[in-house]
C-alpha cells in the first residue's frame, strides 16, 4: 500500500507571548558542552562534543592553551570520538546521515590533515567497542552475520574473535597485555559474560559469568602498567554492584559499599583509589572509594543529576551536572573541595525551568516511581502529558530537560514514570518486562495515570502518551490497549510493527529482542503479535502524531509506514513527520521544529488551541 500520510502543521509560535517563545527556543538552542574527555598520556589535550554551531559535533580542546577547534562538520551531526593515549590523533565514527553503519576515522589533534580511515581493514559495521593503545588497537564490529572483533598492531590487522553472538571489546590493560570483551555466547546479550585474552597470541586467561539473568560488564583495567586488575559491575544481589578482579590470579574482591541504589565507578589515576558514582531513586552521587581500607566519602555534590565524570592525573574529578530546575554545566572539584565550572560555552545559559517532585505509586508489580513537574499558578485539573522514556534499560531522573519544560510552559503537568524494565531499581525491575515487553511497563503508567486522575492533578479527558524510542512504542502500544485512557499521542521514531522492525533493524537489537521477547518472530511469534501496537491498530481512537527519520537503523521507517497505513485505511486522524536522518537529529534546528510540531498538535487535539 502505498500512502500519501498527512503531515502535521508546523506552527511559527507556541506562545503568543515573545519573552516565553523566546524562552522555550533558547533552552534548545544555549551551547552546551559534554564532559570533556582527555588522552591518557597528554591530559592537556581534551575532547568533547556540542551544539554551539548549531549541530552536535565533536571539538578538541587544548587545554595548555586554552583554544578549542571545531573537528567535524556533517549535515546530521557527529557524537562519536575519542583520543589515541599520546593526544597525537582523534578518532571519531563516520556514519552516514545517522545510520550507525560506518568506519572509525582519525586525523591529528592539531589539525593539518583530512580525515583519514583509521583501520583500512576493518570492513564497516555498527559498532562494537574501541581501544587505543600505543602499539595495539582493538576495534569491534557488529554486522547482520553477528559480531567480529579485530586488532591491528604493527601495521598488521587480525580477526580475533567472531560469532553470531553479540559482543564487544571491553577494556584493554595499561600496558596491552591484556584484552576484556564481553560476550553473548550464552545466548542472552542482556546479561553479558566476561573473557580476558593475552593481546599477543589471544590465548585465554581468565573467564567470567554469573549464569542466567546476571550479567557482567568490564568498566576498565588498573591505570597502573603490570596491573591485572580489572573493575567490573556485576549484579549478584539484585542490583548494580562493584568488584575487582585480578584476571590473572583469577581472584576477584567484591566491594561492600553501604549505599542505596546502584553503583558504577571507573579508577582514579594512582589505582588507590576509584570514583563510584551512585544512582537511586532518579538522582546520583559521587564518592570517593579507598581500595586497601573500604573508606568511603562522599564529594557533596548538589542534589540532581550527574551525567558522567572522571579523576583526573592532578587529583581534580569533573564532572556534568543539572537538575530539573537548573541547566547543566561542567564542573571540576579539587582535591581539597573547591568546586567550580570548568568550562563555559559561548552565549548565554539556557533558562531554567521548574522543579519535579516524586511520587511513589503501588502498581501490579511494586511501587513505581513517578517525577511530577507542573506550571506554576495553574488551576487543577490539568492537561497532563506522560513522557515515557525510551530505553527500556533507562531511567528518567532529576536533570535539566529542555523537552519536560516546554510542555510544563505550554500549561502541562509533566509525569514521566521508570516503569519495570527502568534501570536503577534493582535487575529484577529492570528485568520484570521479559516474556511481555510493553505491557508490563504500561501496567505501571496506568497506575501511576489512576493516581494523577483520582488525585486532582490531571484532567482525565486531557492526558496525552509521549515518548521516543522506547517510549514511542509504549505510546503506540498504550493507545491502543489502553484507549481510554489517552486523548492523544505522539510517538517519535517508534517501533510500530514489531515482526517488521525485527526484520529490518541492526543485528545488535535483534539480540536484545530475542533475549528479552524470549526467541526471535519465528520461535515466539504469540509474544511478538501480543506486544506489537500493529495488533491493537483498530482499537486506537485517539488523535496520533509519528515522527520518523529515514535512516533509523533502531526502528526502521518501513515497519512505521505498516502501521500508518493500518490508520489510513480506518480514516483515523493522525499525521506524520519524516525527516532525514536516524534515530533522532543532531541538528537543533531541526529538534526544535520536531518539538513544535509535538507540543502544537497535542494542543490541538485537546482544544487548548
Amino acid at each position: 500500500m502505498n500512502t500519501q500520510h498527512p503531515s502535521p502543521r508546523v506552527p511559527e509560535t507556541l506562545f503568543g507571548e515573545p519573552e516565553l517563545e523566546a524562552r522555550w527556543r533558547a533552552r534548545f538552542s544555549a551551547a552546551r558542552v559534554s564532559l570533556p574527555d582527555w588522552a591518557l598520556d597528554a591530559p592537556h589535550a581534551r575532547l568533547y562534543v556540542s551544539n554551539a554551531g548549531g549541530v552536535w559535533e565533536i571539538y578538541a580542546w587544548d587545554q595548555a592553551t586554552d583554544t578549542h577547534r571545531q573537528i567535524t562538520d556533517r549535515p546530521n551531526g557527529t557524537l562519536h570520538g575519542t583520543l589515541s593515549p599520546d593526544g597525537a590523533w582523534i578518532w571519531w565514527f563516520n556514519d552516514t546521515d545517522g545510520d550507525e553503519f560506518g568506519t572509525w576515522v582519525r586525523e591529528p589533534f592539531g589539525g593539518g590533515a583530512k580525515p583519514e580511515p583509521a583501520l583500512p581493514d576493518v570492513p564497516a559495521g555498527y559498532p562494537a567497542g574501541l581501544e587505543i593503545g600505543h602499539r595495539l588497537v582493538a576495534v569491534g564490529v557488529s554486522t547482520d552475520d553477528g559480531s567480529a572483533l579485530y586488532t591491528h598492531r604493527d601495521g598488521r590487522t587480525e580477526l580475533f574473535y567472531s560469532n553470531e553472538n553479540d559482543a564487544e571489546v571491553a577494556a584493554l590493560s595499561r600496558d596491552e597485555r591484556l584484552l576484556a570483551i564481553g560476550h553473548s555466547e550464552h545466548g542472552d546479550s542482556r546479561h553479558p559474560a566476561l573473557r580476558v585474552l593475552r593481546s599477543d597470541g589471544f590465548d585465554v586467561v581468565a573467564e567470567k559469568w554469573d549464569g542466567e539473568g546476571k550479567g557482567l560488564a568490564a568498566l576498565a583495567f588498573s591505570p597502573r602498567k603490570g596491573d591485572p586488575r580489572l573493575l567490573v559491575q556485576h549484579e549478584r544481589r539484585d542490583r548494580e554492584e562493584l568488584l575487582v578482579w585480578d584476571v590473572e590470579a583469577d581472584t576477584e574482591t567484591e566491594l561492600d559499599i553501604d549505599l542505596p541504589g546502584e553503583l558504577i565507578g571507573d579508577w582514579y589515576p594512582d589505582g588507590e583509589a576509584l570514583l563510584i558514582l551512585q544512582f537511586d531513586k532518579g538522582r546520583s552521587k559521587l564518592y570517593r572509594y579507598e581500595l586497601a581500607t573500604g573508606t568511603l566519602t562522599s564529594l557533596d555534590t548538589p542534589p540532581g543529576r550527574i551525567g558522567g565524570a572522571g579523576a583526573r592525573p592532578d587529583g581534580t574529578v569533573e564532572y556534568t551536572w543539572s537538575n530539573a530546575a537548573e541547566p547543566p554545566l561542567v564542573r571540576v572539584r579539587e582535591p581539597g573541595g573547591e568546586d567550580r565550572v570548568l568550562i563555559t560555552p559561548p552565549g548565554e545559559r539556557a533558562p531554567g525551568s521548574r522543579p519535579v517532585t516524586d511520587v511513589f505509586v503501588d502498581g501490579p508489580g511494586g511501587r513505581v516511581h513517578a517525577l511530577v513537574s507542573t506550571p506554576e499558578n495553574k488551576d487543577r485539573p490539568l492537561p497532563t502529558v506522560f513522557l515515557l522514556h525510551g530505553g527500556p534499560h533507562s531511567a528518567d531522573e532529576d536533570r535539566f530537560s529542555a523537552y519536560r519544560a516546554v510542555w510544563v510552559d505550554a500549561g502541562f503537568a509533566v509525569i514521566e514514570v521508570n516503569y519495570r524494565g527502568s534501570t536503577g531499581y534493582g535487575s529484577a525491575w529492570r528485568d520484570a518486562i521479559e516474556g511481555r515487553p510493553g505491557l508490563a511497563e504500561l501496567e505501571d503508567v496506568a497506575a501511576v495515570h489512576d493516581w494523577a486522575v483520582s488525585s486532582g492533578l490531571a484532567d482525565p479527558d486531557k492526558c496525552v502518551a509521549a515518548g521516543a524510542s522506547w517510549g514511542g512504542y509504549l505510546t503506540l502500544l498504550a493507545l491502543g490497549t489502553q484507549p481510554d485512557r489517552w486523548a492523544a499521542g505522539v510517538a517519535g521514531v517508534p517501533v510500530a510493527d514489531y515482526v517488521a522492525a525485527y526484520a529490518d533493524e541492526m543485528e545488535q537489537l535483534r539480540a536484545f529482542d530475542r533475549a528479552l521477547f524470549g526467541g526471535s518472530p519465528s520461535e515466539v511469534p504469540d509474544v511478538y503479535e501480543r506486544c506489537s501496537p500493529i495488533t491493537y491498530v483498530d482499537e486506537v481512537r485517539a488523535p496520533v502524531l509519528v515522527l520518523a527519520g529515514d535512516n533509523d537503523p533502531r526502528c526502521p521507517i518501513r515497519q512505521i509506514e505498516n502501521y500508518l497505513d493500518r490508520l489510513a485505511a480506518r480514516g483515523m486522524d493522525y499525521e506524520f513527520y519524516r525527516y532525514d536522518a536516524g534515530h533522532g537529529s543532531l541538528v537543533v534546528a531541526e529538534t526544535i521544529k520536531q518539538v513544535a510540531i509535538e507540543v502544537h498538535f497535542a494542543q490541538r487535539a485537546l482544544g487548548l488551541v
